[in-house]
């Protein structure tokens, strides 16, 4: 099979993006930070006029000194002493001036990519759940993870390897124009041009195989998070090898684009020192020739072999300067592109909380479907009076599970409208609406921390006691204190370490804290034995009381007790009654009843 490969990279306009950026690096509500770059430019400014200024005039002057041109000078080896010293004073100086400006600016960089990284997290749990069913999780973490790790590196090269770079050749091109004249200028600047343009040319060119291993790497990682999130389906199907060769299949596309990448890094590095030296070889020369005609110093040539080493030391790193921008450019782009996305479910414009009094519930017409040439729902029409509980049952596929995300409006209805105590909840906010709402569904998927975390989940702010009130609610008290670490006892990735008991009974707990008005039950006990079913189901009645409750179910045991059940089948209401009358109908109901009641009878025939 082969690997698992994303899109190609698309390649971004780099101004575009980083005026979209330009808002988290100089935020309009921190003049602190504001000031921390203001600083942190003045070191730049600072190291770089010591570093042209007076490191390369100090040797020079040394130099010239140590040739005999020390006219003037009463003790010429004090003089070199004190000029080596200043040497050397300088380039520390420099390098004081480099690092506490990156103390300066740190602060800055992790601000600024603190509130990004925030926004797109925010941005993600906007997105509707069709987004989230759509696109693996492995890729999106690995995007987000890329474009904020981009911010920090790309705001260190800007400005502090690329203004720098810039300044520093200003300075120097001013000081070979006053001391050399036109030509060692001209030169400078030619070499720096065939420079940047080879650099660039190459850069390109292992940007579009560095772009390749990218995909291929969040193509391996987005199928080993799938991998092991489902490691139990790989196991009940014996597919560990299987598995093995895939991810492997996905690591050799990586490995093969990774050593093309960095091999084509050893001609850049080959073109990049032919120009570098040429430059420094031919700018000595030239100065030398200079010295012959009277009109320069032996220290100029020092001098000037100085400054170009100088200046080509950050233009060694312009190409991975360069890569790394771009590639940060492109990082942040895909980012920028998840902040980009619209949000298929918005609160419509007014809306206004939700006001829960009775908690009477309406379908009115109800149409949906999740592909718009797949209807699955076909004009429901339902009617939970406060209070009650309605059961909906059917058979698979029949769209008893859309009913309760669609009451959550993790999608808007084609047709159609759900009220609640009057109000259609797609003119509320979604947060109040979700707050109303309770549900246990048929998978609980807990998160990887401690069973008294999870069952505080369903309410912010919620204290021990009424965690504890909540456990002994759904009956779970009692295995939670019989745990040596009682609630703080880890449950494990997505709780599997508890049984399905015993997370569904976290569920509820959870539920209860949160006391909703209105209670979903998703095929709640679907997964469960028939012992544990039972000890379920008595909490569950429990819980229905005084509340509005929708009973989604395959199990019709489970649900004689609701005030009205509906049978669905192809999206429509075909019947609709007690469970007595659904049973004297002698129709769809009646024959599922007698279907699973042969079935349990064959299973206890069985043990």
């Amino acid at each position: 099979m082969p690997p698992v490969v994303l899109p190609p990279t698309k390649d971004r306009p780099l101004l575009p993006t980083l005026r979209r950026f330009l808002p988290y690096l100089w935020p309009a509500d921190a003049p602190g930070l504001k000031l921390r770059i203001v600083i942190a430019m003045t070191f730049v400014v600072a190291s770089k006029v010591v570093q042209v200024y007076g490191a390369a005039y100090a040797l020079k002057y040394a130099v010239d000194a140590m040739a005999g041109r020390h006219a003037g000078v009463p003790d010429v080896p004090t003089f070199v002493v004190l000029m080596v010293i200043g040497y050397a004073a300088a380039r520390l100086s420099t390098t004081a001036f480099d690092n506490v400006r990156n103390v300066v600016f740190e602060r800055v960089g992790q601000e600024a990519t603190r509130r990004l990284a925030a926004s797109v997290f925010r941005h993600l749990h906007r997105l509707s759940l069709r987004f989230h069913l759509e696109r693996r999780t492995g890729a999106v973490t690995k995007v987000v993870e890329r474009g904020t790790k981009s911010i920090d590196t790309m705001l260190y090269f800007m400005l502090f390897n690329i203004a720098p770079t810039v300044l520093e050749l200003g300075l120097v091109m001013q000081i070979f124009w006053s001391s050399f004249g036109f030509d060692l200028v001209a030169a400078t600047l030619g070499m720096i041009v065939v420079y940047i343009a080879f650099t660039r040319w190459v850069t390109d060119w292992r940007n579009a195989l560095r772009n390749r291993m990218n995909d291929l790497d969040t193509g391996a990682v987005a199928h080993a998070v799938d991998s092991l999130l489902n490691f139990e389906t790989v196991k009940y199907f014996g597919a560990e090898e299987r598995e093995a060769r895939r991810y492997d299949a996905a690591i050799q596309a990586y490995a093969s684009a990774a050593v093309k990448s960095e091999n084509s890094l050893a001609w850049l590095n080959i073109g990049q020192a032919a120009v570098t030296n040429a430059m420094l070889g031919g700018g000595m020369a030239l100065v030398a020739w200079l010295w012959s005609q009277g009109r320069s110093t032996p220290g100029d040539v020092v001098f000037v072999s100085t400054l170009l080493s100088q200046l080509f030391r950050p233009l060694d790193l312009l190409g991975m300067v360069y890569r790394t921008i771009r590639q940060g450019v492109v990082d942040m782009g895909a980012m920028f592109d998840l902040l980009d996305t619209p949000g298929e479910i918005v609160d419509a414009p007014g809306a206004k909380p939700l006001n829960v009094i009775d908690g009477h519930i309406r379908f009115e017409d109800v149409r949906f479907g999740y592909d718009p040439g797949m209807p699955i729902l076909k004009g429901i029409d339902l009617d939970i009076r406060p209070g009650q509980t309605l059961a909906v049952v059917g058979p698979s596929g029949a769209g008893k599970s859309t009913l309760a995300r669609l009451m959550y409006r993790f999608y808007d209805l084609t047709g159609g409208r759900i009220t609640i105590d009057g109000q259609d909840i797609a003119t509320v906010t979604q947060a109040s609406l979700r707050a109303a709402i309770g549900i246990v569904p048929q998978d609980t998927v807990l998160f990887n921390d401690t069973i008294g975390y999870n069952i505080a989940y369903g309410r912010e702010g919620a204290d021990e006691a009424d965690i504890v009130r909540a456990a002994q609610g759904a009956a779970i008290a009692g295995f939670i204190e019989r745990q040596p670490d009682q609630y703080d006892t880890r449950v494990g990735e997505r709780g599997l370490k508890l049984s399905g008991g015993e997370k569904q009974r976290v569920a509820i707990a959870r539920t209860l804290l949160k006391d909703p008005p209105i209670l979903i039950l998703d095929e709640a006990t679907s997964a469960l034995d028939s012992r544990t079913e039972s000890e379920i189901m008595e909490t569950l009645e429990a819980i229905e009381r005084g509340r509005t409750t929708i009973v989604i179910a395959h199990r019709l045991s489970t649900v004689v007790h609701a005030d009205q059940i509906v049978v669905l089948e192809a999206g429509q209401v075909v019947e609709r009654g007690s469970h007595a009358e659904l049973l004297r109908k002698r129709g769809l109901y009646a024959d599922m009843w007698a279907r699973q009641a042969q079935e349990r009878e064959e299973a206890l025939a069985a043990e």
